[in-house]
């Protein structure tokens, strides 16, 4: 396996999946990809049905990781997949199948379920992807006697998720950056309580587009990079998009009993990491018949999918909203499925996203490109606060089941695109305590919370405040990894 930049790097050279495991960024700004993807047998479905989670993870990992010894991967994925590790359940009885499907009914004659990805230790379906990731790369460095200081940016799931996998990793610093204030107080908590020495929360005075911005800007200083040796888990990181592919074949064989039925998947996004994991896995053949992409009042996918318009939001124009974790307006991941959409022509994707720079965005309508959408099996939908509350309020007295709020667009936004005998399965992002405000106004009650999390909102927290200023990013590291 091979892998080329969005952009055109790579292409005539030869990187292994080690070989960008460590980094985001690809040298020319892009994103990495597999120089094609991997294709999925008949018998490869029939006999990965029934294999457990750690097992199915091995088996997807290894298409795309053939530079790792097949021993040492299938440790790695056993080690992370445990039912230890993913035990904040809702039903004891599932705990073991790591990612349970739970139903909530038929409507409109497709069976609607979500796909409960958010039992791991942070509470959001990050930790379904970064647990891993903090193996392997503990796992890496070791194998090569390196270390790493990883800066990411997080909206509010992403830096708790990273914190959590990686605290107490030998070789490894995270300094994670954050939007100053615009986090619920649980995931507030969740990263700024920890104490660990190798863990750093930086407040940026800003939104998280600009968090993400600096993670770019420093990416793109190689100089710098280099000799700070920078990583990043954010979802431009390859390894943690082709984790997230595994949970689309697991609810695959879950939601069906053969496999000759198609299934569609509804996605709340906002980086597009998610979905676009679900594209990969559609790629690769698994028989997914929509990729709904939900978006909150943050619609800058939701725009493109409806209109083939991609434009990106200042910060003054992205609006903090009830469900935080999607109020991005610069979809990161969104230029691995442009390529796709493209034909894979990096000097055309590369114009584009200068366009991004330069003029705030592209139009693939006027170019006829965006009529091969239908092609990837995308639609999208949109949801407010009100859209918001209304839904966790009617799943609840429908199906006596409490959904937090990005969920909660997940499932209004696709109910808009049901089709008769197919099951729709919505992904679940994250359990409702951490969005505690917006449940106490949907059902007047407060939302569930598991007992390892109780009064974690009291404890002492650590974190450094700074400018929206990427040099003061970079002092900071500097400073605290001599």
């Amino acid at each position: 396996m091979n892998y080329i930049s969005t952009r055109g790097a790579g292409i005539g050279e030869r990187h292994t999946f080690s070989d960008i495991l460590l980094g985001g960024l690809a040298k020319d700004g892009g994103l990495y990809l597999p120089n094609e993807y991997p294709k999925v047998t008949a018998d490869e479905l029939a006999r990965w049905r029934t294999l457990p989670y750690a097992d199915l993870a091995f088996e997807i990992l290894r298409k795309f990781s053939d530079d790792i010894p097949a021993d040492d991967l299938r440790e790695l994925t056993r080690r992370t997949y445990t039912a230890q590790t993913y035990c904040n359940v809702r039903d004891e009885e599932n705990a073991a199948q790591i990612t349970p499907l739970k139903t909530l009914g038929v409507e409109n004659g497709a069976p609607l379920s979500l796909l409960e990805l958010s039992n791991g230790p942070t509470l959001a379906f990050k930790d379904m992807a970064m647990q891993l990731l903090g193996n392997l790369f503990e796992y890496t460095l070791a194998k090569h006697g390196e270390t790493l200081n990883i800066l990411g940016a997080t909206s509010g799931d992403t830096g708790s998720a990273a914190e959590y996998a990686m605290r107490g990793k030998k070789g490894i610093r995270v300094f994670m950056l954050s939007p100053h204030k615009k986090m619920s107080a649980f995931q507030t908590a969740q990263m700024y309580s920890l104490q660990d020495p190798n863990i750093f929360n930086i407040a940026v005075e800003g939104v998280f587009d600009d968090c993400q911005d600096i993670v770019k800007a420093v990416s793109n200083d190689h100089a710098f990079k280099a000799q700070q040796k920078i990583g990043t888990v954010n979802s431009i990181n390859w390894a943690r998009v082709v984790a997230q592919v595994v949970y689309y074949f697991k609810g695959y064989f879950a939601a069906t009993k053969s496999n000759d039925e198609r299934v569609s998947f509804t996605v709340p996004s906002g980086n597009f990491g998610n979905v676009c994991a679900g594209h990969i896995a559609r790629m690769m053949g698994l028989p997914i018949e929509k990729l709904v992409v939900a978006t909150n009042e943050n619609d800058v996918l939701d725009e493109f999918f409806r209109t083939g318009i991609y434009r990106v939001r200042k910060s003054a124009e992205t609006y903090h909203t009830s469900s935080p974790s999607m109020d991005i307006s610069k979809a990161s991941n969104f230029e691995r499925f442009v390529f796709d959409l493209l034909g894979r022509d990096p000097q055309r994707v590369l114009q584009l996203f200068r366009d991004v720079e330069e003029k705030g965005g592209f139009d693939l309508q006027a170019s006829g490109d965006f009529a091969r959408v239908t092609e990837f099996g995308f639609v999208s939908g949109r949801s407010d606060h009100d859209d918001r509350v209304d839904t966790i309020r009617d799943v609840f007295q429908r199906y006596d089941t409490m959904i937090d709020t990005h969920t909660a667009d997940g499932v209004k936004v696709a109910r808009e695109h049901l089709q008769a005998g197919v099951p729709m399965v919505v992904l679940e992002t994250a359990q409702p305590i951490k969005f505690g405000e917006t449940i106490r106004e949907a059902l007047e009650r407060e939302p569930e919370r598991p007992a390892a999390f109780s009064g974690l909102e009291s404890l002492p927290q650590r974190f450094e405040v700074l400018p929206n200023d990427a040099q003061r990013v970079k002092e900071f590291v500097a400073a605290h990894t001599r």
